[in-house]
């Protein structure tokens, strides 16, 4: 039923984010094969690698679990996809059948709920580990023939589906400043994704379409020009187009946990982090400026703050609240989609983005992250 002709309408861009809170299927079709080392760049589809998704530890994803975050209040859903451990035909980039039988399911059982749905490509370390002049153009044919084969599979699926090209692009260990080269091949995944989607033909001609700053940092493309909008085909403009970054800041905070207080309302149970509510506002504004008044969509495909406490573990919660509350209604305020980042990890310290318990049913253990998102 979801490969039929499109019963939704397109929204432009800036309409299809709008409103938008979402969550991430985190540390599960992005995971390498079974036994196979997390940073290879190999292309192919080694044995046992249909079984990926539970490769990092996580249990397969079930109707179940989609209906979860639904019934949670989300009304979107990212699913991280690594497709260089699926590949039957390496020339080609063809797509193991079974593989995108698979993600097909799933995306169907996020239809099925109503769900928006982002399906991106997502630790090709062939791809996101090599931002030089000397793996451009065989990197940018690699990427066009893959993003042909994904693109032309999900065709007619309806507009609530979209596509993101790239993910964390960033040379192995280092996650600073780019260089030129970094940034123009950056824009030059942008524009080939661009380009090769739109020639699928299909509901694609007119598919929103995420495009990256560098490393999904918003710093590295909102300054000097660093990030080229791609050229979109006669007649879209930027209309349905989306910048997409990721946003874990401040990270001594949000990741790191050298803050375990964050915002100007909380100063005076302990130290706070130097990036607080005016930070974030002014930045949003610049987004605001940068991007949207060119008519482009804003989503941050990734953020989250990592379960750290000591001391008042209960007061601490209620600031994550605090935080959760305050991002998403200024991202909301300005038109932003979020997409809550979720690797089903809990406990106390740094990468601890787990909300739903995959484990258990899918039980919420970390209840104030929620609240914040929710109930505001």
């Amino acid at each position: 039923m979801f490969a039929s002709a499109p019963t939704y309408a397109q929204e432009k861009a800036q309409e299809w984010n709008r409103n938008l809170i979402g969550w991430n299927l985190g540390n599960q079709f992005e995971c390498s094969a079974p036994g196979q080392d997390g940073e290879s760049m190999a292309i192919g589809n080694p044995d046992n690698a249909d079984n990926a998704e539970t490769a990092w530890g996580n249990p397969v994803v079930t109707k179940k679990t989609i209906k979860a975050v639904k019934d949670a209040g989300f009304n979107a859903i990212r699913i991280p996809v690594r497709w260089q451990c699926h590949i039957t035909n390496p020339r080609a980039m063809s797509v193991s059948k079974t593989w995108i039988a698979r993600i097909k399911e799933v995306v169907g059982w996020c239809l099925a709920n109503d769900l928006k749905v982002i399906i991106n490509v997502h630790h090709e370390k062939w791809l996101e580990s090599t931002p030089y002049y000397k793996n451009k153009e065989e990197n940018c044919q690699k990427l066009a023939l893959l993003w042909m084969n994904i693109a032309t599979e999900f065709a007619n699926y309806d507009y609530r589906v979209a596509f993101a090209g790239t993910n964390e692009v960033h040379e192995p260990g280092k996650w600073g400043a780019p260089d030129a080269e970094n940034l123009a091949v950056q824009n030059a995944y942008n524009q080939v994704f661009v380009d090769v989607v739109r020639a699928t033909g299909g509901n694609n001609l007119k598919r929103n379409l995420l495009v990256q700053t560098y490393v999904c940092n918003p710093d590295f493309g909102i300054n000097n020009g660093d990030f080229i909008v791609p050229t979109d085909i006669e007649g879209n403009g930027n209309d349905y187009m989306t910048v997409e970054f990721h946003y874990y800041n401040p990270y001594d905070y949000c990741g790191e946990c050298k803050y375990f207080w964050w915002g100007e309302a909380y100063r005076q149970y302990g130290e706070i982090s130097p990036t607080t509510e005016k930070n974030m506002t002014d930045f949003f504004d610049k987004v605001v400026n940068v991007w949207g008044k060119q008519g482009l969509g804003i989503c941050i495909g990734e953020w989250g703050v990592t379960d750290h406490y000591k001391g008042d573990a209960d007061k601490q919660h209620e600031n994550m609240s605090y935080y959760c509350k305050t991002f998403v209604t200024e991202a909301r305020k300005r038109g932003f989609s979020t997409f809550i980042w979720d690797n089903n990890k809990f406990g106390s310290g740094p990468e601890m983005f787990g909300i739903f318990d995959r484990e258990r049913g899918m039980k919420v253990k970390s209840p104030w992250i929620l609240k914040g998102l929710f109930n505001n």
